[in-house]
Formats: C-alpha cells, structure tokens, sequence
C-alpha cells in the first residue's frame, strides 16, 4: 500500500509539474523566448494567493477565480510595458538573448520585492485541506495532492482544447509557426504575444494556488520549481501540451517511488539521468516534433 500511495502521490505532484510548465512551454512556443522569470511570477501568485486567503479567509482553491485574472492582467501589462520593447528592437532576431536576460533581470526584481514586503518567513495557507486524507481502495492519499490532481487535469485538458478549437487558439499557434506571415494574414502579433503571456502568467496562478495548502511560500520559492519546470519543458517535448503534463508525471514518479527506497541525491540524480537519456534518444523530446506549433 506505500507503494501505491507513493504512486499516486508522484503522479499529483507530477501534474502539478506539467500544470507549471505549460505556461512555459506557451511562452516558448509563440514567442521563442526563455522565461526565467517563470519561477519569481509563481511565487508571486503564491505570495498573493496566501494574503488575500490570510484577510479575508476565502477557500484557496475558490481564490483561482480571483488570482488567475488578476495574473492574467498581471503577464499582460508585464510583456507590453517590458518585454515588447526589446522585442521590438529585435524583431529581426529569431530568439532574441535580450530578451531571456530582461526575464532573469525582472525574477531577481520580484524576488526582492517580495522579500522587502513579505519577508523572508517560510508560511503555509493550512486549511481543512491541508492534513487531511482520503482512502480509495484500501490506499491513503493526502486530500490536498488528490484534489491538485484533478485540477491540474482539468486545467490542462482545457487549455489544450483551448489551443486546437478556439479562434484565439489558432491565433495563437499561427503566432508560434511563423509571426510574419501571421502578420501578414491580419493577426495582431503583439497584442497576441501579450495574450500568451498572460495567459501563460494566469496558469502559473491555478498552480501557486492548488500549492498553497501543502506547500510553504516564500520568495524565493519558485527557485524550487524552475529548474523542474524546464526539465518538464524539454523532457515532454517544446510545445506541446501532453507533453508538459507526461514529463512533469515522469519527474513526479521518480521522486515519489524513489523517496521510498533511496536517498533523495540519488533520486535526483535518476532525474537528470532519465532526463539525459530521453535528449540522447529523441532530442526533440517524448511529444516535440521537428515542425513547430
């Protein structure tokens, strides 16, 4: 029964993973820039999600609604007033570097930000939720990771659905395939990359938040899941959605199944050696392909 739970318990944490990435294979995918401040925004949902949930008391997982715009606008008004100019000056340049420095520049920002207004206290929205445990056949999961499973799968199957039938969606995708002749086609390339990173910024929120109840939150928090998420990134395969949420279920499956019999070294040793090992046999990962979105 250890080795069941801990297998579910790698496969919620692992969809929590993929639910991570997804912004950041987006981001990739449609713009060809690296978020590196992918990690500092997570944290700074987490931050907001806790103060809002520490005042006013709203259930956490109710706080998705109220986060995940707030992100939304958040990412928007982030890539119009930061990103777009450089992108503008290098709007020649297929993956503008600029760009990827501006992103690092603005995580170690909102990193110190929230340690100048937050502080540096580890704290933890604890809940009903929190330490408390459901049995499904004879096996006992942790409440707060059995229901950031099903979240993560919902959010994920819908925003992949989002991507291949909404009218934004193709948009979106055209953008990633080639922004000239989108542009040519009467699509708003800008306005439409600021869309991506929004929205890219509002699922990072449906994560920090399906965190909260079980993870603590401080600033520098999101360090902890950036290195994961761009291991998740590649390992699944850039750009594509079922590979975010498969890769981010590998890495979870390791570190759950291999906390029971090894230390957790090695455990993350097995990690990048599984990671290793799948460039080594497919390069463009388990879902890429060598044409783009």
């Amino acid at each position: 029964m250890d080795f069941l739970s801990a297998l579910v318990n790698g496969i919620s944490m692992g969809a929590i993973y993929g639910l991570i990435a997804l912004g950041l294979t987006l981001i990739f995918g449609i713009m060809k820039i690296i978020n590196f401040a992918h990690g500092a925004l997570l944290m700074l949902s987490m931050m907001i999600a806790y103060w809002i949930w520490k005042f006013s008391g709203i259930n956490p997982y109710i706080l998705i609604l109220i986060v995940s715009p707030l992100m939304f606008g958040f990412g928007y008004l982030s890539e119009r007033f930061f990103i777009k100019p450089v992108l503008d000056r290098q709007k020649d340049v297929r993956e503008p570097i600029a760009v990827l420095l501006l992103t690092a520049a603005l995580a170690m920002v909102f990193e110190n930000l929230a340690l100048m207004i937050f502080g540096a206290d580890y704290v933890m929205a604890k809940t009903t939720v929190t330490d408390a445990t459901i049995v499904l056949g004879g096996v006992t999961l942790s409440a707060a990771r059995f229901y950031a499973l099903i979240l993560a799968l919902v959010i994920s199957s819908a925003f992949f659905l989002f991507l291949q039938y909404t009218e934004l969606g193709r948009k979106l995708r055209a953008c990633g395939q080639d922004r000239n002749t989108a542009l040519l086609m009467g699509i708003n390339v800008p306005q439409t990359y600021a869309i991506a990173f929004g929205i890219g910024t509002a699922l990072l929120a449906v994560a920090a938040i399906v965190l909260l109840p079980f993870y603590y939150v401080h600033p520098t928090v999101g360090n902890v899941f950036m290195t994961k998420a761009f291991i998740v990134v590649v390992l699944g395969g850039l750009g594509s959605v079922p590979g975010a949420l498969l890769g981010g279920i590998i890495i979870g499956l390791i570190e759950s199944i291999g906390a029971q019999y090894m230390t957790a070294t090695l455990t993350t040793a097995i990690v990048y050696l599984v990671f290793l090992l799948v460039l080594f046999i497919k390069p463009s990962g388990l879902f890429g392909s060598k044409f783009e979105w």
